[in-house]
């Protein structure tokens, strides 16, 4: 220090401190070599505690206000020192000022997953995060547990190890819990609330108190969520053969309006067969099925049932019903291009030939060119 800044420390008399840091937790009052005289005024503001320390010693603690320091207001530090000189001297003594208001938005994390033990999915692998809230509730305890003769002593020097705590205590809170996975989202709440009361005695031992915590999400794993978004879609669907069923009849219904050629007619009438094939199964499966007889089996033909032949790229296929190539009809599997031959046949003739299908036929429009 220089002979201009001893002079000036001579000349002070108000022993005050401006916070301008948004995480100083105490702050010593620089003074040259820790004299202060008789009479100088000490400020205390609001969120703040200011404490005398003399050689290592906490002695006097001065809450928001503005005092005088005499004999009369330093009782404890006046026994320890005796004042042989009537306290009309300067006197040696460290002022530490303790800022005492909440620090919101302290954020904490897994660094790793957790691994614990779901009743539904067995062993998973989770991750959480969150804020919380501390304050400095008791400022000895800080300065003789943490600060020391620290002068400057941010947040930052003591953050990392309450983060450690809360994520120590927050695997012991979800593993005894005993909550499925599923549960966890419902109880955020609850969970927060447990695991501040849990670590809320570790806090203090440091001098500082919790005020409030938060469990802002609890996730998985990318790849376990990608599991798990595949097996809620299934639950989604829901009947996987009716979803496969509707699938077949759309791609039937594309593959007519596609104008690719023979190609995707052969495609379209392929699947047409396998969609005709798997409702013969299933309606066949429903006659059947007790637990379906609430449903009317179709009519019976009247006389021998015609039995009907599909020729298609050099591939004869069947044989079909009268109502499973009325199906194929709608579907546009079948147009009047499509060769067919029946019981009593000479030769295979166009489907708009035959007379019980005309009338389908010209209702139904032909493909495109």
């Amino acid at each position: 220090m220089s002979l201009w800044e001893k002079a000036t420390a001579e000349l002070l008399d108000i022993i005050e401190w401006i916070d301008d840091s948004n995480d100083t937790l105490v702050w010593r009052f620089p003074r040259f070599d820790n004299e202060i005289k008789q009479g100088s005024q000490l400020i205390v503001r609001q969120s703040q505690v200011a404490l005398f320390v003399d050689r290592g010693t906490i002695a006097d603690v001065f809450t928001p206000g503005q005092y005088r320091l005499t004999t009369g207001n330093l009782p404890l530090l006046s026994t320890i020192m005796g004042w042989p000189y009537g306290f009309h001297s300067p006197f040696k003594a460290e002022v530490y000022f303790i800022n005492t208001r909440q620090f919101t938005n302290l954020r904490w994390g897994t660094k790793n997953p957790l691994i614990l033990r779901d009743p539904e999915f067995g062993a998973i692998r989770l991750r959480a995060f969150g804020t919380f809230v501390v304050r400095v509730a008791d400022p000895k305890k800080l300065v003789e547990q943490i600060v020391g003769t620290d002068g400057h002593f941010t947040l930052e020097g003591i953050t990392e190890q309450l983060r450690n705590l809360i994520v120590s205590r927050f695997a012991d809170a979800i593993g005894e819990s005993g909550l499925a996975l599923l549960d966890l989202a419902a109880q955020y709440a609850e969970l927060s609330v447990l695991l501040m009361n849990n670590i809320a005695s570790e806090f203090y031992e440091y001098g500082l108190e919790i005020t409030k915590l938060l469990i802002e999400n609890i996730s998985l794993p990318p790849e376990v969520e990608e599991a798990l978004d595949k097996k809620s879609s299934m639950e989604i669907i829901g009947n996987l053969d009716k979803f496969v069923k509707f699938q077949s009849a759309q791609a039937i219904e594309m593959a007519a309006k596609n104008p690719g050629g023979s190609a995707s007619a052969g495609v379209g009438l392929g699947m047409g067969f396998a969609m005709a094939n798997q409702l013969g199964t299933t309606m066949n499966r429903t006659l059947n099925d007790p637990l379906d007889n609430h449903v009317p089996p179709p009519l019976p033909e009247s006389g021998t049932p015609v039995a009907y032949y599909i020729g298609a790229q050099g591939t004869r296929k069947g044989p079909y019903n009268l109502q499973t190539i009325i199906t194929f009809i709608a579907g546009g599997a079948i147009t009047a291009e499509t060769l067919l031959w029946k019981q009593g046949m000479v030769a295979w003739q166009k489907a708009d030939t035959f007379n019980e299908l005309r009338a389908l036929l010209q209702a139904t429009p032909p493909p495109l060119p």
